[in-house]
């Protein structure tokens, strides 16, 4: 009874049991098709769409999507599947099955048994028919969806076995019919509906078990054990229904969040208006294009990602990326799609479509997550069909052999209790109700990373990252800030010499250092890696020849190559020169000859300004020139890199593209021993590969631009900063990270070794919960009402034990339970306080 009123008070009403229906009856989207929205509250309208809701009413169905739509990425030798390619099927999948989701009851389209929910057997149409003549379906929705008469069942039926202790048996006996006369059908009406539907479709499954079971011990005169076991059931289911709904409720409320519409300003001539011009019209959110001016409000949510055009604010991402601490933004500071305007108004400019939005992504991506699922839930999903016929015939086999081998008689007696009471005890007790609620935990934990600004992409991403004992950061925009600061440019080898050693104006025009900055300007311009934009940074402003960049190439992770129209100051004559701009190994391999390749190996490193910096090498008309800028490691790196390698126990390890020097002084700055330097695309992949074949386990990659992508793809886990990260990077990783920095990645490890604990506690404690209960049905000591009641107790069980997953996570088990503990005795310590505030209340005579 504790149970019912807990759930009474906590859940909106109506709920369905099996369905994500809500009080208000908003639009939602169903879990398999995050795209798609649907209204929930239509009804049924044909037999068919009625068959294939109560066929999709199921336990698994919370987390079902077809094998064919799930991201295997660790399964076969981590090999990737291309994200796209699942996207791309999914909608078309979303297509072809639209029809079929305008009925009221149902979860999703029912890849139910390996099948589609439009398959319906001829004995299933003729039934479903009968059921829809007669209105069976319609009373059976009702009964179904009202929580309120589910418990009240429970309470009837309860009430009922108290009879005979409360009053005198003649009166207590009709007292306890009339009881059980109304309470079974308001359980029972709908159970039989749905284990007949699932019967005529060849389908043996948890639902028909328990029909079995309870209609059984009504037609051998157990009413209340009967009836008891479908109300258990049914309230079990919905407890469940509503830990399930905690574990997807940051999902929800960002759809709740964000805003329907904005206010879009009019453009005259593609143009901003002047202030007191403007004029703006209101816009559905899903319509803005990237380039559009929004006005956001004090309290309003930006709706895309933009930039701010005009004002200055405070905004909060906390719903986000889990950043606490609110951000002043200024003119030019970049926003993401979601965050929440605290005070001022501003006009942004939005600098993607809804589609391409931060909130979208976040919504698109945790959703999906929920829906590939890890291995333990596809095998459970696989298994859980045969496993049930396993049981069926194992409780036929009781019942028949019983009484042959032990001499049980087939019927109870007042003595003995009968083989086939026995085997309806085992039908209930070897259900896998609480197996198939133990993959909840994963779902728990992706919503749980999505609160910190983790996306997953999916349930077996936590459970290769938990075999991981390898970590490889990228360094430029990795492990360190990423903005490059400017220190100076320096000619270095084929410019003209004095006599003193330094290098005369009239070598370049107007100077060799302006040459190459105004060179180099032009051909990173609109670029997005660092050494690029700290170059056109620096060029702003200052007077330097006009250069026009003719023809351009980009190598990727190397260089770039072009051709450029230089115009002479003062006499206006052009001049077309080839350039090529790279790292220094990326200028020497194109070379001519070696000895010039070892020339200006030399003139870099009796570089003037030193080593420690990093580099990027000009050559123009085979003169080269040598850019110096420095790259400062993000704050608190060194104690994430410490808190990896001390508690997470893992070889933390850098790949870079740089040289040596700008590669050890990083490292040095934040505790990372292991380093490779100056590699291609191609060489990080090949460590990463050589990696995991040398150690045998899994390797985690972190990074975020268009040279990580081959590493990404290899590691077992990839993991990209989302707001710096390619459009490929992000393609090919498994976890994107909201905030700008790798703080959170000691978060995600010792989330992922908390979710895979607790997953083997909740096989544990579901096959405990099965043994427990099974083998004393079996052997005649437990009565069935018991056996429910410890069967539907374990289910309820691993559902607690998956909510934990909602906890922050620890390094061990003793300080995960040391943490639970305080939580218990907290809440204790508040009800107690409570109790004893409300106790100390009087009310004083007038």
């Amino acid at each position: 009874m504790t149970m019912m009123m807990m759930m009474m008070q906590t859940l909106p009403l109506p709920i369905r049991v099996a369905g994500f229906r809500f009080a208000d009856n908003r639009r939602i989207l169903l879990p398999s098709h995050p795209r798609q929205r649907i209204n929930r509250t239509s009804r049924v309208s044909d037999p068919s769409r009625a068959g294939a809701a109560f066929l999709n009413r199921r336990l698994n169905c919370l987390h079902q999507a077809s094998d064919s739509h799930t991201h295997h990425h660790h399964d076969d030798g981590h090999e990737h599947h291309h994200h796209q390619e699942h996207q791309n099927h999914q909608q078309d999948h979303c297509h072809n099955h639209s029809h079929s989701h305008s009925h009221g009851h149902g979860h999703s389209h029912g890849h139910h048994g390996g099948g589609s929910i439009e398959e319906l057997s001829k004995l299933q149409k003729v039934f479903l028919n009968f059921a829809k003549f007669v209105r069976w379906t319609r009373l059976a929705d009702y009964l179904r969806e009202n929580l309120q008469l589910c418990c009240l069942s429970g309470f009837l039926f309860i009430t009922a076995a108290a009879c005979p202790y409360l009053v005198h048996r003649p009166i207590a006996k009709v007292i306890q019919n009339l009881l059980m006369a109304v309470a079974f059908p308001l359980v029972g009406v709908s159970s039989l509906l749905d284990a007949l539907t699932d019967i005529f479709g060849g389908r043996v499954n948890i639902h028909v078990l328990m029909a079995m079971a309870a209609f059984a011990s009504v037609f051998m005169g157990n009413i209340l054990e009967g009836g008891l076991l479908l109300a258990m059931f049914n309230i079990a289911h919905i407890a469940e229904e509503y830990f399930t709904n905690r574990s997807r409720i940051d999902v929800k409320e960002l759809k709740e969040n964000h805003p329907e519409s904005a206010l879009v300003f009019e453009l005259k001539d593609n143009k901003l208006p002047s202030f007191s011009d403007l004029s703006y019209q209101t816009v559905p959110v899903h319509d803005i294009e990237a380039g559009s001016y929004i006005l956001v409000k004090t309290g309003e949510f930006v709706p895309v990602d933009c930039e701010v055009w005009q004002g200055r604010s405070t905004i909060t991402t906390e719903h986000l990326t889990g950043e606490v601490k609110p951000v002043e933004i200024k003119v030019g500071d970049r926003i993401p799609g979601g965050a929440k305007n605290l005070d001022g108004v501003m006009i942004v400019k939005a600098t993607k479509g809804w589609k391409e939005s931060t909130l979208n992504r976040i919504v698109q991506l945790t959703e999906e997550a929920q829906l590939n699922r890890p291995k333990l839930q596809r095998w459970l999903d696989e298994f859980g069909e045969l496993y049930s016929k396993i049981v069926v015939m194992l409780s036929v086999a009781v019942a028949v052999f019983g009484p042959l081998i032990f001499n049980w008689p087939i019927f109870s007696t007042p003595v003995c209790r009968g083989s086939i009471y026995r085997a309806l005890g085992l039908m209930v007790a070897a259900s896998p109700c609480a197996l198939a609620v133990a993959p909840l935990v994963y779902a728990t934990a992706i919503s749980s990373c999505a609160r910190k600004g983790i996306l997953l992409k999916g349930g077996h991403v936590l459970d290769a990252l938990a075999t991981c004992r390898t970590i490889a950061f990228d360094k430029t925009g990795t492990l360190t800030t990423g903005k490059l600061t400017f220190i100076g440019v320096e000619p270095i080898y084929g410019h003209i010499v004095g006599n003193d050693g330094s290098f005369p104006s009239s070598c370049c025009i107007p100077s060799c250092e302006k040459e190459a900055l105004a060179v180099a300007a032009a051909m990173e311009k609109g670029t997005t890696h660092p050494i690029g934009r700290a170059v056109v940074d620096h060029s702003a402003g200052k007077e330097l020849p006009p250069v026009i960049v003719e023809s351009f190439e980009n190598v990727p992770g190397r260089g770039l190559l072009a051709t450029v129209n230089r115009t002479k100051l003062g006499t206006g004559s052009s001049e077309m020169l080839r350039a090529s701009l790279g790292s220094v190994d990326y200028i020497t391999s194109l070379c001519q000859s070696k000895v010039e390749s070892e020339k200006i190996k030399r003139a870099v490193n009796a570089s003037s300004y030193g080593k420690g910096f990093v580099h990027a090498a000009l050559s123009v008309n085979d003169k080269v020139s040598l850019f110096h800028l420095e790259d400062t490691p993000r704050p608190g790196v060194s104690d994430v890199i410490r808190v990896l390698q001390d508690q997470a126990k893992l070889h933390v390890m850098m790949l870079t593209g740089d040289h040596e020097s700008s590669a050890r002084r990083v490292t040095n700055a934040v505790g990372i021993n292991d380093f490779y330097c100056s590699l291609k695309p191609e060489d990080k992949l090949n460590h990463i590969k050589n990696i995991s074949t040398r150690t045998g386990e899994g390797v985690i990659m972190v990074g975020d631009g268009i040279n990580d992508a081959p590493a990404l793809a290899a590691a077992t886990v990839g993991i990209v900063l989302a707001q710096r990260a390619s459009a490929t990077a992000a393609a090919v990783a498994d976890v994107l990270l909201l905030q700008d920095n790798i703080s959170s990645v000691p978060y995600l490890i010792a989330k992922s070794r908390q979710t895979t604990s607790l997953v083997k506690q909740n096989v544990a404690l579901a096959l405990f919960c099965i043994i427990i209960a099974a083998l004393p049905s079996v052997l005649g000591i437990l009565p069935l009402w018991l056996t429910v009641l410890l069967h539907e107790g374990g289910t309820l069980v691993v559902c607690l034990n998956s909510i934990r997953a909602l906890n922050d996570p620890s390094w061990s088990s003793r300080q995960d339970i040391w943490h639970t503990l305080n939580l218990l005795k907290s809440s204790l310590m508040s009800l107690w306080r409570r109790n004893i505030s409300q106790g100390s209340l009087r009310v004083k005579p007038l």
